[in-house]
């Protein structure tokens, strides 16, 4: 059934600077091989998409900075003058938090933005390393970003619209809580909001294996998406799960010191590009399950690379190959010279028993049409290098089998020389 739902992909994959090649071993050897070959490859897509986080960046660090200096002049445990008057205190600090994530995460929304032109390039540039045998290019990480960016920022704005809900709903209920009110309303709002941030991440995150992958429509490539989500979502929770281990760094550095130096050292080397190639093999697993992929030989990729130049130059060598192995089995009127195929057009009128003058003047008519199409066929085909190549080496056999030395005797002429 999930085969049937999924046939606008199949022949629409988004690899027009790439020709995939056929893995030779499994899908998660292949792809471990791939991470300990490419490394340094992997390391620069790393920074590279890093580059692009820097606003998200600086707009968590900026905040942490305000909270803390808000902190810090707010009078949360001391007096006022002469001990007369003590402010309250109650819900100062959940404000204070709820006001400055309202600030600055709603920035996060937009920086989101800048975020998504690395995310398409390193999507982009991984899953061609996974299907061109670790193929890459800065040049291609750009291509990328030009081919998958607007699939790419539609699940991030809005995953980071529903986590930007889901931090405020959490501060709100914090304040209402520290307020004093029921905490069964904010608590089941948080609890609600997080879940559905969560599905919508790992929709998201199906939206964008696909995005990068399939050159396909908006409605379709949400109604697959969706489809490869339901069909697998036991497996995609648990590789999600897997693909996020840098993230899982940060969160328990949060807490533990050592952790977060660990975290931060892998985001900035490796971070991005780990989640990446988890997550891009994983997919390209699940889609290999339910789609025929269009794998070329390693000559066909190959060939794809090549300038036109180098293919024509490939294609006269071909020829000269042809014609020294004709060469090798003697002349023959069949093969040195162009002979037109016989067509459904091309037909010969066969005289009936009985038969008029028409029926003669028809049949010669036919035969000269024929004529005449051969004669065009050879003058379209007689200079083409198989046929100029094979006559020439010919030639230069015979005129080599007529020489003569000094005295008159035949030289002797070696099979590798008559065929060079």
């Amino acid at each position: 059934m999930a085969e049937s739902r999924l046939q606008s992909l199949v022949g629409n994959e988004n690899a027009d600077d790439y020709v995939r090649t056929y893995v030779p071993q499994g899908r998660w050897s292949d792809t471990w091989n791939l991470f300990k070959s490419n490394f340094v490859k992997l390391v620069i897509i790393n920074v590279l998409t890093l580059v692009f986080f820097v606003p998200i960046i600086a707009i968590i660090y900026l905040r942490i900075v305000y909270v803390a200096n808000m902190g810090a002049v707010y009078p949360f445990s001391a007096n006022v003058g002469l001990s007369i008057y003590t402010p309250s205190t109650v819900g100062l600090s959940e404000r204070i938090v709820l006001s400055a994530d309202l600030l600055f995460y709603s920035l996060l929304i937009v920086a989101s933005l800048v975020a998504s032109v690395g995310l398409a390039g390193a999507g982009y540039s991984i899953k061609k390393m996974i299907n061109a045998r670790g193929d890459f290019t800065v040049k291609g990480y750009f291509h990328g970003v030009k081919k998958c960016y607007f699939n790419t920022v539609l699940p991030v704005v809005a995953f980071m619209a529903f986590l930007f809900a889901s931090l405020i709903i959490s501060d709100w209920a914090d304040m209402e809580i520290a307020y004093g009110a029921s905490a069964g309303g904010p608590i089941t709002a948080k609890v609600f909001i997080i879940i559905a941030t969560v599905l919508v991440g790992m929709f998201g995150m199906w939206l964008y294996a696909v995005g990068v992958s399939y050159k396909v429509k908006l409605r379709y490539l949400f109604k697959n998406s969706f489809v490869l989500l339901i069909g697998t979502v036991v497996q995609s929770i648990f590789m999600i799960g897997f693909a996020l281990i840098p993230v899982w760094f940060m969160l328990i550095g949060m807490s533990v010191t050592f952790f977060l130096v660990i975290g931060i050292i892998f985001f900035i080397f490796l971070g991005f590009s780990f989640i990446l190639l988890s997550w891009m093999a994983y997919t390209q697993w699940v889609f290999d399950s339910f789609i025929t992929p269009a794998i070329a030989t390693e000559k066909v990729a190959a060939r794809a690379k090549m300038t036109p130049k180098q293919l024509e130059a490939e294609r006269q060598e071909e020829a000269r190959n042809e014609a020294r192995e004709l060469l090798a089995a003697g002349k023959s009127e069949l093969i040195s010279k162009p002979i037109k195929p016989i067509d459904e057009g091309d037909s010969v009128t066969v005289m009936p028993r009985t038969f008029t003058r028409g029926d003669v003047a028809a049949a010669r008519d036919a035969r000269k049409a024929l004529e005449g199409n051969i004669s065009a066929y050879y003058e379209e085909h007689k200079n083409d290098t198989k046929y100029v190549e094979y006559n020439r080496l010919f030639a230069e056999r015979e005129k080599a089998l007529n020489q003569t030395d000094k005295k008159g005797k035949k030289k002797k002429i070696s099979a590798e020389n008559l065929l060079h």
